[in-house]
């Protein structure tokens, strides 16, 4: 079994806000991170995918084609976007966008692609979101 990862960085900005909350709960947990003005982050994603590199190319996966996946899936729409306000998984408060949750999504977005590419399973998602802290999904399994 081989483990390939692929790497790929995106900007955005983001608040955390539990709706459910009132804002003084919100700004005790969050603190500075409930300003709905939002701040910023540069964040690293890394994909990883596993499986037998294929005996006539040596692959276990096109990394252009996963490059390609990542770029219309997951950096297309999160690169350059306020999460909060501008993305299918994060606006109206459906859910919080910690790093923890955007390797979430990133995954959702991923893993029927990659599975459905064949040869291959998505292994991990890891984003970073300062170089000291990242957030790995690999899947409900």
């Amino acid at each position: 079994m081989i483990f390939l990862t692929r790497r790929a960085t995106f900007s955005a900005s983001h608040y955390y806000w539990n709706e459910a909350w009132t804002a003084a709960k919100n700004e005790q947990v969050f603190g500075r991170c409930a300003n709905k003005n939002g701040h910023g982050h540069n964040y690293t994603l890394e994909v990883t995918v596993s499986g037998e590199p294929d005996s006539e190319t040596g692959f276990v996966l096109d990394l252009k084609w996963l490059k390609d996946v990542m770029e219309r899936e997951v950096l297309s729409a999160y690169d350059h976007r306020h999460l909060n306000l501008e993305t299918t998984e994060f606006a109206q408060g459906k859910m919080i966008p910690t790093t923890e949750n955007i390797a979430i999504a990133a995954w959702n977005r991923l893993e029927p692609l990659v599975t459905a590419g064949g040869g291959a399973q998505l292994s991990r998602v890891r984003v970073y979101e300062t170089a000291e802290i990242f957030a790995e999904y690999r899947g409900e399994a």
